[in-house]
């Protein structure tokens, strides 16, 4: 029921998005969807709750699995963003409906801030890391920010013009762009960010 509350989203947005639409692509009766959730608000916020379980999930296991080093920790945090798991039309579509009315509908803004608030925790953290000991135009909090603006702005790119940029080119302009903000660790992270997309090409 969640996964066809997702899909039916990503299709018909979610003004057009009913118990009836969410019944239908499920195979189910609108009864089942009733008697779960009750009403379609609260079969939104599972699904929207879901959809970020996915994403934490997934930049989660990258950024156990890169081991301590901060340039490792930021490569796999930014990598895991153009996975496919998560950047492919149907996920970007449901990203996007939510977040256009999370200022309206306040239970949305919660749970974007519940689980953004901890990948951010996550990027500041390394970011603290980056420019220890050094002085640096703007703090660990602000890098976070811009950090996370850039995978931002590549997946409203991917879904305002769907194939574009695709994960290689996102890959690659989001490595141009992070290693930009540390000069001293540049060739790493775009080697680090970037292995994919050149893999890809070869």
């Amino acid at each position: 029921m969640i996964e066809a509350t997702l899909r039916s989203v990503a299709r018909n947005g979610l003004a057009a998005t009913t118990l009836a639409t969410v019944s239908k692509e499920a195979g189910l009766s609108q009864g089942v969807a009733v008697f779960y959730f009750e009403t379609k608000e609260r079969l939104l916020a599972a699904a929207f709750r879901h959809h970020y379980e996915i994403y934490r999930r997934n930049w989660h296991t990258a950024h156990e699995a890169a081991g301590p080093d901060p340039v490792d920790r930021l490569c796999a945090i930014v990598l895991a963003d153009f996975d496919p798991v998560v950047f492919n039309p149907e996920a970007t579509a449901v990203w996007h409906a939510f977040w256009g009315q999370a200022t309206a509908r306040p239970l949305y803004a919660e749970i974007s801030d519940e689980y953004d608030g901890e990948r951010a925790r996550a990027l500041e953290t390394i970011a603290a890391e980056l420019i220890a000991g050094r002085p640096a135009p703007i703090d660990a909090a602000g890098l976070a920010v811009i950090i996370d603006a850039v995978t931002d702005g590549l997946w409203l790119r991917n879904y305002l013009a769907p194939g574009w940029p695709d994960p290689a080119e996102a890959i690659r302009h989001a490595a141009d762009a992070i290693g930009a903000l540390f000069p001293d660790k540049a060739d790493r992270i775009f080697a680090g960010i970037n292995q994919p997309s050149m893999e890809q090409r070869a």
